[in-house]
Protein backbone atom coordinates (compact mmCIF):
# COMPACT_ATOMS: atom_id res chain seq x y z
CA UNK A 1 0.00 0.00 0.00
CA UNK A 2 1.96 3.31 -1.09
CA UNK A 3 1.19 6.32 1.64
CA UNK A 4 1.91 9.76 -0.86
CA UNK A 5 1.02 13.66 0.23
CA UNK A 6 -1.20 13.51 -2.68
CA UNK A 7 -3.93 11.83 -3.76
CA UNK A 8 -3.28 8.97 -6.50
CA UNK A 9 -3.89 6.30 -8.87
CA UNK A 10 -2.14 3.49 -9.62
CA UNK A 11 -1.36 0.11 -11.96
CA UNK A 12 1.21 -1.84 -10.27
CA UNK A 13 3.82 -3.10 -13.16
CA UNK A 14 3.78 -7.07 -13.81
CA UNK A 15 4.56 -9.49 -10.86
CA UNK A 16 7.42 -11.38 -13.08
CA UNK A 17 8.98 -7.94 -13.61
CA UNK A 18 12.42 -8.57 -11.99
CA UNK A 19 13.56 -4.88 -12.14
CA UNK A 20 10.39 -2.93 -12.24
CA UNK A 21 10.41 1.07 -13.41
CA UNK A 22 8.29 3.91 -11.97
CA UNK A 23 6.73 6.33 -13.92
CA UNK A 24 4.62 9.00 -12.09
CA UNK A 25 2.15 11.46 -14.12
CA UNK A 26 0.87 15.07 -13.46
CA UNK A 27 -2.07 15.99 -15.70
CA UNK A 28 -3.01 19.58 -16.67
CA UNK A 29 -4.75 22.40 -15.44
CA UNK A 30 -8.51 21.54 -14.95
CA UNK A 31 -8.12 17.69 -14.89
CA UNK A 32 -7.33 15.27 -12.32
CA UNK A 33 -5.62 11.70 -11.42
CA UNK A 34 -7.81 9.56 -13.59
CA UNK A 35 -7.25 12.00 -17.07
CA UNK A 36 -3.38 10.59 -17.48
CA UNK A 37 -4.32 7.26 -15.79
CA UNK A 38 -6.75 6.36 -18.77
CA UNK A 39 -3.31 5.58 -20.79
CA UNK A 40 -1.74 3.08 -17.83
CA UNK A 41 -3.27 0.14 -20.31
CA UNK A 42 -0.63 1.12 -22.96
CA UNK A 43 2.16 1.41 -20.47
CA UNK A 44 4.90 -0.90 -20.57
CA UNK A 45 3.82 -3.02 -17.79
CA UNK A 46 7.63 -3.47 -16.36
CA UNK A 47 6.16 0.50 -15.19
CA UNK A 48 4.37 0.86 -11.89
CA UNK A 49 2.44 3.95 -12.54
CA UNK A 50 1.22 6.50 -10.33
CA UNK A 51 -1.04 9.32 -11.18
CA UNK A 52 -0.50 12.19 -8.93
CA UNK A 53 -3.86 15.03 -8.46
CA UNK A 54 -2.96 17.75 -7.97
CA UNK A 55 -3.26 19.60 -4.56
CA UNK A 56 -5.30 22.80 -5.36
CA UNK A 57 -9.08 22.54 -6.53
CA UNK A 58 -10.72 24.55 -8.69
CA UNK A 59 -14.22 22.79 -8.93
CA UNK A 60 -16.15 19.42 -9.02
CA UNK A 61 -13.13 17.35 -10.44
CA UNK A 62 -10.76 19.74 -11.61
CA UNK A 63 -7.48 20.74 -9.62
CA UNK A 64 -4.28 22.89 -10.87
CA UNK A 65 -0.91 22.59 -9.86
CA UNK A 66 -0.89 26.77 -9.80
CA UNK A 67 -3.40 29.38 -10.48
CA UNK A 68 -2.04 31.61 -13.53
CA UNK A 69 -3.42 34.66 -15.72
CA UNK A 70 -2.47 36.09 -18.73
CA UNK A 71 -2.00 39.57 -19.37
CA UNK A 72 -3.28 41.77 -21.89
CA UNK A 73 0.07 41.07 -23.61
CA UNK A 74 -0.31 37.47 -23.93
CA UNK A 75 2.24 37.10 -20.64
CA UNK A 76 1.41 34.47 -18.23
CA UNK A 77 1.99 35.47 -14.57
CA UNK A 78 1.94 32.70 -11.75
CA UNK A 79 1.02 32.07 -8.33
CA UNK A 80 4.36 31.70 -7.25
CA UNK A 81 3.53 30.70 -3.60
CA UNK A 82 1.46 27.82 -5.01
CA UNK A 83 3.89 26.52 -8.13
CA UNK A 84 6.43 26.16 -4.84
CA UNK A 85 4.02 24.10 -2.53
CA UNK A 86 3.29 21.59 -5.30
CA UNK A 87 6.82 21.31 -6.85
CA UNK A 88 7.70 20.44 -3.11
CA UNK A 89 4.31 17.90 -2.80
CA UNK A 90 5.25 16.07 -6.14
CA UNK A 91 9.01 15.79 -5.31
CA UNK A 92 8.08 14.27 -2.09
CA UNK A 93 5.31 11.60 -3.63
CA UNK A 94 8.00 11.10 -6.11
CA UNK A 95 11.00 10.31 -3.54
CA UNK A 96 8.03 8.27 -1.41
CA UNK A 97 6.99 5.94 -4.37
CA UNK A 98 9.83 5.14 -5.13
CA UNK A 99 11.14 4.52 -1.30
CA UNK A 100 8.40 2.30 -0.93
CA UNK A 101 8.25 0.38 -4.03
CA UNK A 102 11.80 0.00 -3.68
CA UNK A 103 12.92 1.31 -7.22
CA UNK A 104 16.13 3.47 -7.22
CA UNK A 105 15.95 6.93 -9.17
CA UNK A 106 17.65 5.25 -12.03
CA UNK A 107 14.14 3.94 -12.79
CA UNK A 108 11.86 6.69 -12.08
CA UNK A 109 10.62 8.82 -15.33
CA UNK A 110 8.27 11.76 -13.98
CA UNK A 111 6.41 12.99 -16.61
CA UNK A 112 3.06 15.24 -17.23
CA UNK A 113 0.49 16.74 -19.89
CA UNK A 114 0.59 20.45 -20.00
CA UNK A 115 0.70 22.24 -16.74
CA UNK A 116 1.58 18.76 -15.03
CA UNK A 117 4.51 18.57 -17.73
CA UNK A 118 5.65 22.19 -16.29
CA UNK A 119 5.89 20.67 -13.34
CA UNK A 120 8.02 16.99 -14.22
CA UNK A 121 10.53 19.62 -16.45
CA UNK A 122 10.64 21.30 -13.37
CA UNK A 123 11.57 18.68 -11.38
CA UNK A 124 13.93 17.34 -13.96
CA UNK A 125 16.03 20.73 -13.39
CA UNK A 126 15.85 21.09 -9.79
CA UNK A 127 15.45 17.54 -8.20
CA UNK A 128 17.47 15.37 -11.20
CA UNK A 129 18.77 13.05 -8.08
CA UNK A 130 14.86 12.02 -7.93
CA UNK A 131 14.65 10.50 -11.44
CA UNK A 132 16.48 8.96 -14.64
CA UNK A 133 14.25 10.76 -16.86
CA UNK A 134 11.18 12.88 -17.75
CA UNK A 135 8.10 13.37 -20.14
CA UNK A 136 7.10 16.60 -21.37
CA UNK A 137 3.47 16.81 -23.46
CA UNK A 138 2.52 19.60 -25.20
CA UNK A 139 4.10 22.50 -22.43
CA UNK A 140 6.22 25.13 -21.37
CA UNK A 141 9.39 26.06 -19.44
CA UNK A 142 9.05 28.27 -15.97
CA UNK A 143 11.30 31.18 -16.07
CA UNK A 144 10.64 31.59 -11.86
CA UNK A 145 11.97 28.06 -11.64
CA UNK A 146 15.24 28.47 -13.05
CA UNK A 147 17.13 30.19 -10.29
CA UNK A 148 16.15 27.09 -8.41
CA UNK A 149 18.26 24.83 -11.20
CA UNK A 150 20.64 21.97 -9.96
CA UNK A 151 24.20 22.37 -11.34
CA UNK A 152 24.41 21.34 -15.04
CA UNK A 153 26.53 18.46 -13.69
CA UNK A 154 23.89 17.45 -11.75
CA UNK A 155 21.79 16.75 -15.30
CA UNK A 156 24.49 14.01 -16.49
CA UNK A 157 23.19 10.98 -18.38
CA UNK A 158 19.55 12.31 -17.53
CA UNK A 159 16.91 11.77 -20.14
CA UNK A 160 13.68 13.86 -21.40
CA UNK A 161 11.24 13.26 -23.90
CA UNK A 162 9.71 16.72 -25.51
CA UNK A 163 6.59 16.41 -27.64
CA UNK A 164 3.94 19.13 -28.87
CA UNK A 165 1.31 19.82 -31.48
CA UNK A 166 1.90 22.38 -34.11
CA UNK A 167 -1.60 23.43 -34.17
CA UNK A 168 -1.68 23.47 -29.95
CA UNK A 169 -3.80 27.23 -29.56
CA UNK A 170 -3.35 26.65 -25.74
CA UNK A 171 0.32 26.35 -25.55
CA UNK A 172 2.30 27.36 -29.20
CA UNK A 173 4.64 25.28 -30.60
CA UNK A 174 7.37 28.18 -29.83
CA UNK A 175 7.33 26.93 -26.16
CA UNK A 176 8.53 23.59 -26.78
CA UNK A 177 10.85 24.81 -28.96
CA UNK A 178 12.24 27.10 -26.29
CA UNK A 179 12.62 24.17 -24.19
CA UNK A 180 14.72 21.70 -26.90
CA UNK A 181 16.98 25.85 -27.05
CA UNK A 182 17.19 25.41 -22.94
CA UNK A 183 18.06 21.91 -22.61
CA UNK A 184 20.56 21.92 -25.74
CA UNK A 185 23.53 23.09 -24.02
CA UNK A 186 22.90 20.77 -21.36
CA UNK A 187 24.32 17.30 -20.45
CA UNK A 188 20.60 15.59 -21.42
CA UNK A 189 19.84 13.53 -23.89
CA UNK A 190 16.79 15.01 -25.29
CA UNK A 191 14.23 13.51 -28.03
CA UNK A 192 11.83 15.91 -29.52
CA UNK A 193 9.08 15.88 -31.58
CA UNK A 194 6.14 17.78 -33.25
CA UNK A 195 2.93 16.12 -33.62
CA UNK A 196 0.02 17.68 -36.17
CA UNK A 197 -2.42 18.18 -33.64
CA UNK A 198 -3.71 20.52 -31.03
CA UNK A 199 -3.39 20.13 -27.23
CA UNK A 200 -4.23 16.76 -26.88
CA UNK A 201 -1.77 13.75 -27.03
CA UNK A 202 -3.20 11.47 -29.81
CA UNK A 203 -2.45 7.61 -30.98
CA UNK A 204 0.69 8.51 -32.68
CA UNK A 205 2.65 10.49 -30.11
CA UNK A 206 1.11 7.98 -27.58
CA UNK A 207 2.78 5.38 -29.62
CA UNK A 208 6.22 7.11 -29.86
CA UNK A 209 5.95 8.11 -26.41
CA UNK A 210 5.73 4.40 -25.61
CA UNK A 211 8.59 2.98 -27.83
CA UNK A 212 10.78 6.12 -25.67
CA UNK A 213 10.00 4.64 -22.38
CA UNK A 214 10.20 0.98 -24.22
CA UNK A 215 14.09 2.06 -24.81
CA UNK A 216 14.91 3.64 -21.67
CA UNK A 217 15.55 0.29 -20.13
CA UNK A 218 17.48 -0.99 -22.85
CA UNK A 219 19.72 1.91 -23.28
CA UNK A 220 20.52 2.88 -18.94
CA UNK A 221 23.52 2.63 -17.50
CA UNK A 222 24.16 -1.07 -16.14
CA UNK A 223 25.69 0.06 -13.19
CA UNK A 224 22.57 -0.04 -11.37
Amino acid sequence: MLHLPLTFLQRPAAATTPRPWLLVLMHGVGSNEQDLFSLASQIPDRFHVVSLRAPFRMGPGAHAWFDFSIEPNGDRSINGEQEARSRALAAQAVAAAAEQLGIPPERVVVGGFSQGGIMALSLLLTRPELMHAALVWHSRLLQQVLPHAAPADALRGKRLWLSHGTHDNVIPLAHAQAIAHHMAPLPVAVEYHEFPSAHEIRPSELAATVAWLESLSTTAPAAF
